[in-house]
């Protein structure tokens, strides 16, 4: 487990869920727009059920859904359970990178970990890792370590980035062109690999092999959950990789930071 930050204040801690949790409801309208190529940053926030436009006061985070008890006031209909996961763990995000982020790394692990929580949600709600949010989250990580540089002095990091995200992309590109040359089909989404290439930047290529093991574990653990729950897993079952590298890669960068 990551060392507790000793600096740091009850009251900083709040400040940064309160502020998660704000980034959360929009990454929450995010994930219910973008799989309807709807536009994230224009339109109202409306009630999906009736349309009704929704007022400020069901607007606040987290304590809107409480006071409407995960319900629209007009309707009744049932408020997406993606929103609450969203805010809630917007809120976690923005905690744990104040509690437990590495020294000047505060900022940096909040923006990953806001990324990556959208890109977890997406894959296990939709199978799907848009190619434009996989970008970004390789574009921040390049900034982040091109910063570090210029500020050390040192260019070591960019070519440990670099290896990074070379390895996390080969890895998985390797993997899936195995599979389909020994099955016949498609065993792996194709945003799998550019995901972990992506990641690779912002932990480097021992961080990568540790969240392809940690998901690995995760999804182990998963297809576990599913056989208790009595659910049929084949070899036609779907499981959201790229869920299991998200919710690996944010952990192990509070642990060890950039690669």
């Amino acid at each position: 487990m990551p060392a507790l930050n000793p600096a740091v204040t009850p009251w900083l801690v709040v400040a940064a869920a309160v502020l998660g949790a704000i980034i959360g409801s929009f990454l929450g309208a995010a994930l219910a727009r973008m799989p309807k190529a709807q536009s994230v940053v224009t339109g109202r926030s409306a009630c999906d059920g009736c349309g009704k436009a929704l007022i400020f006061i069901e607007l606040i985070p987290l304590l809107s859904w409480l006071m409407q008890k995960g319900k629209c006031r007009a309707c009744g209909a049932s408020i997406g359970a993606g929103q609450l996961a969203c805010e809630i763990g917007g809120a976690m995000v923005g905690a744990g990178a104040v509690l437990f982020a590495q020294g000047g790394l505060v900022l940096a692990a909040m923006v990953l970990g806001w990324q990556l929580l959208l890109l977890a949600l997406l894959d296990l709600k939709h199978l799907w890792l848009p190619r434009g949010l996989t970008v970004w989250l390789a574009a921040t990580g390049a900034l982040v370590v091109l910063a570090r540089a210029w500020f050390a002095h040192e260019t070591a990091g960019l070519f440990t980035a670099m290896g990074g995200a070379g390895l996390g992309f080969g890895m998985l590109w390797l993997i899936s062109r195995v599979y389909l040359k020994a099955r016949g089909r498609e065993g792996m989404g194709a945003g799998d690999p550019p995901l972990l290439g992506a990641i690779g930047l912002w932990v480097g290529p021992l961080g990568v092999v540790e969240v392809m093991l940690g998901a690995s574990i995760v999804g182990i653990a998963a297809a576990i959950v599913m056989l208790v729950s009595k659910r049929k897993i084949d070899s036609e079952t779907a499981l959201p990789l790229g869920t299991c590298l998200a919710a690996t890669a944010w952990p192990i960068f509070l642990l060890q930071g950039l690669g």
